[in-house]
């Protein structure tokens, strides 16, 4: 007899707004119904029900005695490196027998780059070149850099091979710039046109007060066009990217992010990379002539 694949878990933040619980809590839905031989349940981390242990009691009274979990959440933050590994262990202890493997956050996937890109085509006018257009990317906000960092990472990919004149980016909470802070900033750049993007998976409190702070800056000052683009939703790719990191999990295949390397991926502009031989990086030095060069190069490895 075959052993049965791991069960899903879908570990999410929590939201204190009912149709950002209820946004998840369909997303799992429909996980399971693309999936129908699979054991599939999702739980939060706080402020919304059902809490993670009452997924996990759900995938054990369905048989499940192995299971992948993977946060619903676009960056590593204290959530998904601290808060779901205890919660997870924790389950291990209330059901003995239970195994677990723990995926990784979704982004910046360049499947989600791709959805944020459909948002800020229907947020901008049609007559809008992209080269006219400052992108204002916004993340939740963290006391954690690293988290903070992956969010400009996010930017940045959008950045490239699009056309836009910039992306700035700014956080609703815990850090710095706010959302008015950021839309300053692209206005002392020079921007004319800002569309706001809030890096959300869900509709919720938080991405609600982007669009409502972004409205009350947009009206104190008009001489700057500014539009509001949608969280990203329960798209197709968000469904494919959670089965890959599904996929990842079972197989223990955390790796190194090559999600973004334009070696495997083609990303816009940079096509024409994808599948090239990877070549030794050639250090004029290396075969002891100087070339010209009037000094040795020293490379610490």
């Amino acid at each position: 007899m075959t052993t049965p694949p791991p069960a899903l878990l879908i570990a999410g933040h929590g939201t204190r707004d009912d149709a950002g619980a209820e946004a998840f809590r369909d997303f799992v839905r429909e996980l399971g119904r693309r999936h129908p031989g699979l054991p599939v349940a999702g739980g939060f981390i706080e402020l919304s029900p059902p809490p993670l242990g009452e997924a996990v009691a759900e995938l054990v009274e369905r048989g499940a005695r192995r299971f992948a979990a993977v946060p619903l959440m676009l960056v590593s933050a204290g959530h998904a490196k601290g808060d779901i590994p205890a919660a997870l262990a924790r389950e291990k202890e209330r059901h003995p027998g239970i195994s677990y493997t723990y995926g990784r956050p979704l982004g910046p996937h360049p499947a989600l780059l791709s959805v944020l890109e459909r948002r800020l085509a229907e947020a901008m006018d049609p007559s809008w070149d992209p080269s006219e257009v400052t992108v204002l990317l916004v993340g939740r906000g963290s006391t954690d850099p690293d988290a903070n960092a992956e969010v400009f990472k996010a930017a940045r990919l959008l950045w490239e091979g699009r056309g836009y004149a910039g992306v700035e980016t700014a956080f609703v909470s815990l850090a710095a710039p706010d959302v008015p802070g950021g839309l300053e900033r692209c206005a002392r750049l020079g921007a004319r046109r800002v569309v706001v993007l809030p890096y959300f998976l869900f509709t919720g409190i938080l991405p609600d007060r982007v669009r409502r702070q972004t409205e009350e800056w947009a009206a104190a000052h008009p001489e700057t066009e500014v539009r509001s683009a949608d969280v990203i939703g329960p798209e197709p790719e968000l469904l494919d990217l959670v089965w890959e990191r599904y996929e990842e999990a079972v197989k223990g295949d955390l790796r190194m992010n090559c999600d973004s390397c334009v070696y495997r991926i083609a990303l816009p502009g940079f096509e024409d990379k994808v599948g090239l031989a990877q070549q030794p990086h050639f250090h004029p030095d290396d075969d002891g002539h100087h070339h010209g060069h009037g000094h040795a190069h020293s490379h610490a490895h």
